[in-house]
């Protein structure tokens, strides 16, 4: 660890750019006649600015191991990325082609910078994962913690204001909206009154569940089933079975009779 953090946070900006470029060379970087010769470099490039910025708080020969750990896992990353994608398109009339989501949608950044932050996650990396998503957290609006663990197929539309706490779980094929949290409901206390650390404390949310705008669904003990739809500015921290429909209920106001 170092004794200081200066030049970190730049360093983290640098790895993303690259990795953002050898994902989508003809999206980011700079122009290129040759789209392999720029994968390449920015995946050689990716390596070494993730490496320099582990060696804030590993061991050189540790950051390069987990360095290497991660470019085993790049295609695995990708190909899930190319689910997000998809499930935007698919998911949301307005989008006209799949690099219109690439470009402008403020979901592509925000999930694809929190699937390779959460393969840093799970090699226990300290800090620079979630730098990574807060990075995005600032540029995007969306907060996801980069311990959550997402399916497939993730979209989040406009996306303003969402949170995803740590130990949520994602299923396959689920769709948010702006401003949904998913969230703790409450925390257990060691006897100092301080937060317990590393328990449980976020919802699962099941496949093909749907969840708009401004719902709150907290706890960890807190189950969406598959299928579920969750109504706009609903609170939730009550499981919810398969298939089931909550919405705030409607009242509709009544009028005099007209003069």
């Amino acid at each position: 660890m170092k004794e200081n953090y200066l030049g970190l946070k730049d360093t983290v900006k640098e790895t993303l750019a690259h990795f953002f470029a050898a994902l989508y060379p003809l999206h980011f970087g700079e122009m290129c006649d040759d789209r392999k010769e720029k994968r390449e470099a920015h995946l050689t490039a990716f390596r070494e600015t993730l490496e320099q910025a582990m060696k804030y708080f590993l061991d050189d020969w540790v950051a390069a191991d987990k360095c290497s750990l991660i470019e085993e896992k790049l295609p695995e990353i990708e190909a899930l990325v190319r689910t997000d994608i998809q499930a935007a398109y698919e998911g949301d009339p307005a989008a006209v082609s799949e690099d219109e989501v690439i470009l402008t949608y403020p979901a592509f950044p925000a999930i694809t910078t929190y699937r390779l932050a959460h393969e840093l996650y799970l090699l226990k990396v300290p800090v620079v994962p979630r730098m990574m998503t807060e990075l995005e957290h600032s540029a995007t609006g969306i907060d996801i913690h980069p311990g959550a663990a997402i399916g497939p197929y993730f979209f989040i539309d406009h996306g303003t204001g969402v949170v995803i706490g740590e130990t949520t779980t994602i299923g396959e094929h689920v769709k948010l909206y702006q401003h949904v949290t998913l969230g703790a409901k409450s925390f257990e206390l060691n006897p100092d009154g301080t937060p317990v650390k590393g328990i449980k404390r976020h919802p699962d949310v099941g496949d093909r569940v749907v969840i708009y705008s401004g719902a709150t669904v907290l706890g960890g003990r807190t189950k969406i089933g598959h299928d579920a739809v969750i109504g706009g500015n609903t609170w939730v921290t009550s499981s919810v079975e398969p298939g089931e429909t909550i919405s705030i209920r409607a009242y509709r106001s009544t009028r005099g009779s007209e003069e």
